[in-house]
């Protein structure tokens, strides 16, 4: 049921190292499993999303955050004809290269490596994942499909400039394709990526009290939520009331990705993946009017939590 434009797990441009493949899981499905089975993967637990991991066990750490990407990733990937195997794969291993205490560790990594050439997380991941890992007897890292390695890589669009070090010369043995866009499984990853957070975040914020419902009644997206909650549920307790808010959010969210998705898909026609890669723009989108919406909710975020001082101290 895969539309022409998806990756297909049949046509894989395969591993950096051959190997015998799975009679009953794809290649993508087990690029899925090498990723949740790895080391990599599990150190993602104690790792800030926002919040320090032992500040509590409600906040999202780096490690709930990526589960959650995964799982919008799929649901955008199904709904949209797109192999749900692959988008999960590259969502789970989006992060696998940031380091503890979220960008701002990733900021000061930077200048401490800069005579190394710095710090960067998408380099990180992909040295993780094509060395770092060291499981099995015949190859160092994962070995990964090409496709999982390509969406890991350019996930967020093509790299022109400034390309680190560590990914130009891993793609100079395997060409990775860096002034692409990538496969429409990644740009699905992506714009989970900033499904999952949006919301999350305000949901934690909240929890947190940096601030209250009260507080973002008035943000786009957020204000519609508020009066349909309000409107159909008059009494429900706070706690309740709150998350009605946020579900709503996310699921109007999920349904612009995938709209304005399928209209950018019916006007580019694409008939294979290539004609994914050569697209001169993404694909996989908010709307114009969501996408500007959610940039007054990420200064909001930004001002009243991820640059808090209690944040910012920790």
């Amino acid at each position: 049921m895969l539309a022409l434009y998806a990756s297909n797990p049949n046509k894989t441009r395969g591993r950096f190292y051959d190997e015998k493949e799975s009679s009953f899981r794809s290649v993508f499905q087990r690029d899925r499993d090498r990723i949740i089975h790895s080391t990599a993967f599990r150190r993602l637990k104690h790792k800030t999303q926002v919040f320090l991991e032992h500040e509590s066990d409600y906040f999202r750490t780096r490690l709930t955050h990526t589960i959650e990407v995964a799982n919008v990733a799929r649901t955008l990937a199904k709904a949209l004809k797109l192999d749900e195997d692959l988008s999960e794969s590259i969502a789970l291993a989006h992060d696998l290269g940031h380091p503890p205490f979220g960008h701002t560790g990733e900021e000061a990594l930077d200048q401490l490596m800069e005579k190394f050439g710095g710090f960067n997380h998408n380099a990180q991941a992909l040295l993780i994942v094509t060395s770092l890992e060291k499981h099995y007897a015949k190859w160092d890292g994962l070995n990964l499909a090409w496709e999982t390695l390509e969406g890991i890589v350019k996930h967020n669009g093509p790299l022109l400039l400034n390309v680190p070090k560590i990914i130009s010369n891993y793609s100079e043995k395997s060409n990775l394709q860096l002034e692409t866009f990538a496969s429409a499984e990644a740009q699905v990853a992506a714009l989970s990526d900033d499904i999952a957070y949006n919301h999350h975040d305000l949901l934690d914020g909240m929890r947190a009290k940096f601030f209250s419902l009260e507080e973002i009644k008035d943000l786009p997206i957020i204000s519609t939520c508020i009066k349909k909650v309000d409107s159909s549920f008059p009494n429900i307790e706070p706690q309740r009331r709150r998350h009605e808010v946020m579900r709503n959010f996310f699921n109007i969210l999920v349904l612009d990705a995938i709209e304005e998705s399928r209209g950018l898909l019916k006007t580019l026609n694409p008939e294979s993946v290539n004609d994914i890669y050569i697209a001169d723009c993404a694909v996989i989108s908010f709307s114009a009017a969501m996408q500007a919406d959610l940039n007054v909710v990420r200064k909001f975020l930004f001002d009243r939590m991820y640059r808090s001082p209690e944040i910012v101290k920790m």
